[in-house]
């Protein structure tokens, strides 16, 4: 576990790094937002060896690719000091900056201290000062903590770099083909794989604390909902009736799992009680009823059915009852997720005969369409709303995304083989 000391918080609220890589990951910002705050994350000075992680690129790059700011190149800066008495804030004005970062590592038997400061350049008025103690492997976790304590301070909204995703990868073809379900990073970086099988892995759905992931697995060559621990690996079969097995989703209180099931006839909206074992029916009827998620509170499910002819999002108490319609907007409407707040609607649209990641205003029901693909699927959001993780499909390839609520900034992980799909950002 990282130690975390305050030392100094001040009181003010307040190019862009184009390429990161690693082996086989590369992260690629491909729309910049024209209104990102300048900010400069000067190398952090190191004594000692600390291997091939640098801090002050891993925190450009997750400040840079939020789309709230844009990131100094080294190559553009005059000086990099380590040491606050030693900033030149002139130097930093002359470059254009709002705000800069210092910090140093330094080796302690096995683990490093880490220092930094948060500057205004505008006044030179120290804005935070942290410090952090980490192992040799908890490098690039320190460093994302540090980016989310930045953004918060600078934004006022928690950040959502320290925080993981899940994800369907698959590689080879035809008999060969093979099927991993990992979890990573959130930017991508340190996948680990839960769970491997020659048949489709899909539909990775996390728990409320982050603990468990559910999934749906045809390993058996037929579909079964599983729920794993992540702590140890321990995984148990919870829903293998006849017919289709899908769409899990937790409730916000993890205790309950919602689900598509074709048990009964056409797929239908369940609940299963994951303490009793006892499942619910919401849906009925001849309609596709299907991909349930849960409202924030849980007094809620959204699902997409076809039940007016042609798939849109509708909404039921999440202890049965009617559904009310929430799409009205195009032909197409589906995949829908709340932000954690509530507020926002993330969703697969069909739009200009292609589908695209799209956000709806829950208060004006406004839908705005955040990306340009012709086949963009399963929208997650980040924990703090500010992000939208998708699958884009580029050049008969799927790989991941990330987008900016706004749309002004997009960003793609690229893997170095293989299709990635069925993303879903961790609490």
């Amino acid at each position: 576990m990282m130690l975390i000391t305050r030392i100094l918080v001040g009181g003010m609220l307040a190019g862009m790094l184009t390429v990161a890589q690693a082996a086989g990951l590369t992260i690629e910002i491909t729309k910049g937002s024209q209104t990102a705050v300048p900010i400069a994350i000067v190398p952090f000075a190191q004594q000692g060896s600390i291997g091939n992680v640098k801090l002050a690129d891993v925190i450009s790059s997750d400040l840079g690719g939020s789309g709230f700011f844009k990131a100094l190149p080294e190559d553009d800066m005059l000086t990099k000091p380590s040491e606050p008495e030693r900033i030149n804030f002139k130097d930093w004005q002359v470059l254009g900056q709002d705000y800069m970062a210092i910090g140093q590592v330094v080796g302690n038997g096995g683990s490093y201290n880490i220092q930094f400061h948060l500057f205004n350049v505008h006044n030179g008025q120290l804005l935070m000062g942290y410090r952090l103690t980490a192992g040799a492997n908890e490098l690039r976790r320190a460093a994302h903590h540090i980016s989310d304590l930045i953004y918060e301070k600078l934004t006022g909204r928690k950040g959502a770099f320290n925080t993981r995703i899940a994800y369907v990868t698959s590689v080879g073809r035809g008999n060969g083909k093979q099927y991993m379900l990992q979890v990573a990073d959130a930017d991508g970086y340190n996948p680990r794989t839960i769970a491997e099988s020659p048949e489709p892995i899909m539909a990775p759905a996390w728990s409320p604390d982050g603990s468990k992931i559910a999934y749906v697995s045809f390993h058996t060559k037929r579909s079964e909902i599983w729920m794993q621990t992540l702590a140890t690996g321990q995984r148990e079969s919870v829903s293998s009736y006849p017919g289709i097995n899908g769409a899990p989703a937790f409730s916000p209180d993890g205790s309950r799992l919602a689900m598509t099931l074709s048990k009964d006839g056409s797929p239908d909206v369940y609940v299963l009680n994951l303490g009793s074992r006892s499942l619910t029916r919401l849906t009925s009827g001849l309609s596709i009823d299907t991909e349930p998620t849960w409202s924030p509170d849980g007094s809620s499910i959204l699902f997409t059915s076809d039940q007016g002819g042609k798939p849109q999002l509708y909404l039921m108490p999440a202890s049965g009852g009617k559904a009310s319609r929430v799409t009205f907007q195009g032909d197409y409407n589906a995949r829908g997720r709340f932000s954690a707040d509530g507020r926002s609607l993330a969703m697969v649209t069909g739009s200009g005969g292609g589908y695209k990641i799209a956000v709806m205003d829950m208060a004006s029901r406004t839908v705005n369409v955040l990306t340009e693909g012709n086949l963009d699927e399963s929208p997650s959001f980040a924990p703090n709303g500010s992000m939208v993780l998708f699958a884009a499909n580029r050049g008969g390839r799927s790989a991941l995304s990330v987008v900016s609520t706004d749309g002004a900034m997009q960003q793609k992980l690229a893997f170095e083989s293989g299709e990635v799909r069925e993303p879903a950002w961790a609490p």
